[in-house]
């Protein structure tokens, strides 16, 4: 039940073996240890011991529930998530007492992450930690339950309105959808307000000025010099975003006109082919010009040669084991959920899980014969072979370096599904000539790079929120000030303080924390970049795959062993040969759109005023 997010039950989020969120421990925590190094080793013999009994059974009562979706597998999961949530509050409590204790390295960093394990913790105090519970179960069941219904009673859910969002090219219908989904949110507002401050109060009593402190501290450094770090690193990629924002608004102000224009030169967020305008792939067909034709279509290419849902996972485990891996055990193939079973629900969102933190590892998908189908399979068996390699680890250490390492090496490995790529599998006769490179790398763009910058405001809005810079008051203001700032993208109708847009996107009221997936979309190129040149890879790096090079996998697999044992800059100094995040990679893999980008911006008015 490890590092990979097993289920999201009653507000709870299980991960790395115990969860994160917070409800009222029935369990007194032992303080009979004593502040010592020796009094450290016996707390954590108990703690592992009791995490490792734990995991394998809460991973498979969820692997039940999400399989099996009914009344009864949902109250079983939600007991067991409370068992688990139970446990960490103990384990951090019980953390806490060697905060000032004298220990080895690896005694402080078991102690450390046990006592970041809690997302949103509660204070020493039963009535308010049953207050947080409340609060944070109803903050998510009022997402997951959140429907926008017209005067007429048609009712939309999200499902639907994402749906609209993606396909519709109907300006009135994108603006009714998008504002539609933002009146589930303001109520809110409220609860949001005092879980923060009761989760303060939690992060104070285990040594932390804030939550957001709290979060931060995650990352082997101050938290303070995290922001800085988090700060640089999207200094470095900014210049290839300002430059797709720029091509990007333009299309579509040449698509729906004075709809799209606005003074600023800030794109309309219901335009851009998302609820909440993260990534802009869907808008593809509207900007994409001549010159911008990727040359093939992969979903036509897998159905032609035959693929089925079997074949397309064989093919990801093909990658792998062409790296040196093991292959996967005859239980993968017996035990994972590769198809949408016809008899049944299931929770269809793909997912790579771990249940014995041994082999048992597993994917569940409902796998469709598509392009974005192979490319996902090759993401999820990167989470199994990641969580395999680390097997040995402690059950504390059994995670990524850091929470964006697990999504990056998964990402990582899909860059390498290359024209070479398909042609060396048998999917393409012959590699597409350079030409059509710009629609392959526009193509990745508006997911990749759009989604930059949108990931850094989740979390610095909630970052002032947690340390009191923005009040209840200023909470809307300060979401738009940061989404103008950073994204250049502005609200399409006027916004309210009592408006509460941060909760229309789920990662607010589901607490989960999002620099994860801003350190991700970095370090997968970081990581292609450098396995690339291992591979003495001369060319483009977008046109580079490292399938079957044995160097490359022997020397990422040293890496992914180390799980989260070491501080994550150890990890990346062991494949990469550097201990800091660098964002030039992205724009090595990007240069050849930067350079066709600038040339279709030519004598346009770039940039927006954020004021």
């Amino acid at each position: 039940m490890n590092d990979f997010t097993k289920g999201l039950l009653a507000g709870i989020v299980v991960l790395v073996g115990y969860v994160l969120y917070t409800t009222n421990s029935s369990k007194e925590i032992d303080a009979g240890y004593p502040a010592t190094e020796a009094g450290a080793e016996a707390f954590l013999t108990e703690a592992e011991k009791e995490i490792s009994d734990y995991g394998l059974y809460a991973a498979q009562t969820f692997w039940v529930q999400a399989n099996f979706m009914t009344v009864d597998t949902t109250a079983l999961a939600a007991k067991a998530g409370q068992e688990g949530t139970e446990m960490a509050i103990r384990l951090a409590a019980g953390a806490r007492n060697f905060n000032d204790a004298n220990l080895s390295d690896e005694l402080r960093r078991k102690i450390d992450l046990l006592r970041m394990g809690l997302t949103i913790p509660a204070p020493d105090d039963a009535e308010k930690t049953a207050e947080l519970a409340k609060i944070t179960s109803g903050l998510d069941a009022t997402y997951g339950t959140g429907e926008y219904c017209r005067e007429d009673g048609t009712c939309f859910n999200d499902r639907d309105l994402i749906r609209i969002m993606a396909t519709s090219r109907n300006p009135d219908e994108l603006l009714e959808a998008w504002a539609g989904w933002r009146t589930i949110s303001p109520p809110m507002k409220d609860d949001y307000a005092r879980m923060v401050e009761i989760a303060n109060e939690g992060s104070l009593e285990l040594g932390f000025a804030d939550t957001g402190v709290l979060w931060r501290s995650g990352y082997d450094m101050p938290a303070d010099d995290f922001t800085v770090e988090a700060d640089r690193i999207w200094g470095q990629v900014k210049p290839l975003y300002d430059s797709l924002h720029c091509f990007v608004g333009d299309k579509l102000e040449a698509h729906y006109g004075d709809v799209a224009t606005t003074e600023s030169g800030m794109i309309p967020a219901h335009l851009l082919g998302n609820m909440w305008a993260q990534q802009w792939g869907n808008i593809m067909p509207l900007v994409a010009s001549e010159g911008a034709d990727p040359g093939f279509d992969l979903t036509k290419l897998l159905e032609g040669n035959g693929y089925d849902a079997h074949r397309m996972v064989k093919a990801g485990e093909n990658f792998f084991t062409g790296l040196g891996f093991d292959a996967l055990p005859e239980t993968f193939w017996e035990r994972s959920l590769i198809t949408k079973p016809r008899d049944r629900d299931v929770q269809c969102h793909a997912s790579a899980w771990d249940l014995d933190s041994k082999d048992d590892i597993r994917i569940k998908m409902c796998t469709e014969v598509t392009a974005d189908d192979f490319r996902t399979v090759h993401h999820e068996l990167g989470h199994n072979f990641y969580q395999r390699a680390y097997k040995e680890q402690s059950p504390i250490f059994q995670g990524g370096a850091n929470d964006g390492f697990h999504e990056a090496i998964g990402d990582f490995i899909a860059l390498s599904i290359t024209p070479s790529y398909l042609k060396e599998i048998g999917l393409l006769q012959e590699e597409p000539d350079a030409s059509k490179d710009i629609g392959l790398l526009l193509d990745q763009a508006l997911d990749k790079i759009a989604f930059l910058p949108f990931s850094l405001v989740v979390d610095k809005w909630r970052w002032q929120v947690f340390a009191g810079d923005v009040t209840p008051e200023q909470y809307n203001d300060a979401w738009w000030n940061l989404r103008h700032e950073y994204q250049g993208v502005t609200a399409p109708i006027e916004r309210a303080a009592t408006d509460f847009d941060p909760g229309a996107k789920y990662h607010i009221p589901g607490n989960t924390p999002y620099m994860r997936y801003f350190l991700a979309h970095i370090l997968q190129f970081q990581f292609h970049q450098k396995a690339c040149e291992m591979a003495g890879w001369e060319g483009p790096l977008h046109r580079c795959s490292i399938n079957n090079n044995k160097d490359v996998g022997a020397a990422l697999n040293d890496m992914l062993e180390m799980g989260q044992s070491k501080p994550w800059p150890d990890a990346l100094e062991a494949f990469a040969g550097t201990r800091q995040m660098d964002g030039s990679a992205i724009l090595a893999y990007f240069a050849p759109l930067k350079v066709w980008l600038d040339e279709q911006n030519e004598g346009k008015a770039c940039g927006w005023d954020a004021s």
